[in-house]
């Protein structure tokens, strides 16, 4: 089986049912345990590092009223 986790907590989770050799690529997120750091990442974060819960809201409602997708 091959598994693409998309849920930093579903990462977590499969490393401790050991079912990590079964995990081929985990999202930008994904950084426990430190073997999922190792791991491909099939996401990207696009909003600039530090935001506040505010200001992710507003990044986000912003990119999504102009038709963005990139998120």
């Amino acid at each position: 089986m091959r598994i693409v986790s998309l849920v930093p907590h579903a990462t977590e989770l499969l490393f401790a049912l050991s079912a990590g050799d079964e995990l081929v690529a985990v999202t930008h997120e994904c950084d426990h345990p430190p073997a999922a750091l190792e791991l491909p990442r099939v996401t990207r974060d696009v909003l600039p590092a530090g935001l506040g819960a505010a200001e992710i809201d507003r990044a986000v409602r912003e990119r999504t009223l102009g038709g963005r997708s990139d998120l």
